[in-house]
């Protein structure tokens, strides 16, 4: 099979120096696919050179800017310019980045990961979002099969765009070996130190946006008994994002005081650290189309407190403390039962161990190439 496979997310990341979701899973996935009997695995980037990023095959079709060609194709109906050498080169094109393009008798299989614009138009920005989500609601119909990460994904994937759920697999996403691995603990203490972080804290990681549910676990622990927060700091990894400019503002002049601590960006592997080291990872999302720092933090052996909504009890099982993400009294209270109750996180840290074994990018890899043979009609 001669797999066109698009990079053009994965490009402009490794182009910023600045990961992202869909980034790691076209990467992670690149990796193993790119190594399977049988598959000559073709990069397709739009509008991106490739040849720089040692990631990225060297075999590479690059096109050009994709909002140009889906701007094409949208109105005049007509495949992509370019289509008559990715006809030559590839028999089915992999869409991971949610730019799905047309080419005609080319079967196409599109990464969906979740329906947040068309769910929660309220919790993205605001520059084109009509426009975005009607382009991105008829490119998916250029889809001959949609991958998502979820059955909650699914669920909405077929109410908001409109797709046959015969149509849509799920291919749950994989947790990178790494999280797995132990740290030497006079490293550990390094690194904690390096950050001027106690033996006990509260971790939540996340770019700071409103579904997120930043200012919720802010106000939670604000709450908690002056004992618990004089010991225990909220630590807080994550970039600005929008809609959150009070928050924000409120860490960035330390108003809250030293009880908060926002370390913004984290290498990975003092991220690894931080994570390793927290008393629980404080993560109430008000939607997520999986939740991989949950996973995440399962196979670095921290205790979770996660939301009881969207896919998140999908994900997490019963290896997580669920909480409703908008009851601020909840979220409180099961860190309070965190940080009190050794033999309680000791329990979660044993079944989130157990449960992070269960999700692989090697068997996110197998299932998507099943995908492939059944958008190709071998199956």
């Amino acid at each position: 099979m001669r797999l066109g496979f698009g990079v053009t997310v994965l490009a402009r990341c490794l182009a910023s120096g600045e990961g992202d979701g869909i980034g790691s899973y076209t990467r992670e996935l690149m990796k193993r696919l790119a190594v399977k009997d049988g598959i000559d695995l073709v990069p397709i980037s739009y509008g991106y050179p490739v040849a720089q990023f040692p990631d990225i095959p060297r075999n590479a079709l690059e096109l050009g800017r994709f909002t140009t060609s889906v701007g094409f194709s949208a109105i005049s109906g007509m495949p992509f310019p370019g289509t008559r050498e990715v006809k030559q080169r590839v028999d089915l094109v992999h869409a991971t980045d949610h730019l799905i393009p047309h080419h005609g008798k080319v079967p196409v299989v599109a990464t969906l990961m979740d329906a947040i614009p068309l769910a929660h138009p309220e919790w993205v920005t605001i520059k084109s979002r009509k426009i975005k989500n009607a382009v991105w609601q008829r490119s998916t119909r250029w889809a001959s099969h949609v991958i998502t990460i979820s059955e909650y994904s699914k669920r909405e994937i077929e109410q908001h765009f409109g797709v046959d759920a015969e149509k849509i697999s799920v291919t749950p996403l994989g947790v990178d070996e790494r999280w797995f691995h132990p740290i030497d603990a006079d490293l550990m203490e390094k690194i904690l130190k390096r950050y001027s972080l106690p033996q006990k804290y509260f971790l939540f990681v996340g770019t700071l946006q409103p579904r997120k549910n930043i200012a919720r676990v802010i106000e939670a622990y604000r709450s908690l008994p002056q004992g618990i927060s004089n010991e225990a700091p909220l630590v807080i990894v994550g970039r600005a994002g929008w809609q959150c400019e009070d928050v924000v503002k409120a860490l960035s002049t330390n108003f809250y005081g030293p009880s908060l601590v926002w370390l913004k960006h984290l290498p990975d592997a003092d991220l690894l650290a931080v994570l390793k080291g927290a008393t629980a990872l404080v993560f109430p999302s008000l939607y997520e189309g999986f939740g991989l720092p949950v996973i995440e933090a399962f196979a670095a052996g921290t205790p979770v407190i996660t939301s009881n909504s969207t896919s998140l009890p999908e994900v997490a099982g019963d290896a997580a403390m669920l909480v409703n993400p908008l009851e601020t009294g909840e979220i409180a209270s099961a860190m309070q039962l965190m940080f009190e109750n050794g033999h309680l996180a000791e329990t979660f840290r044993a079944k989130g161990h157990e449960r992070a074994l269960g999700y692989s990018w090697d068997r996110t890899a197998a299932m998507t190439l099943d995908v492939y043979k059944k958008a190709m009609g071998a199956l």
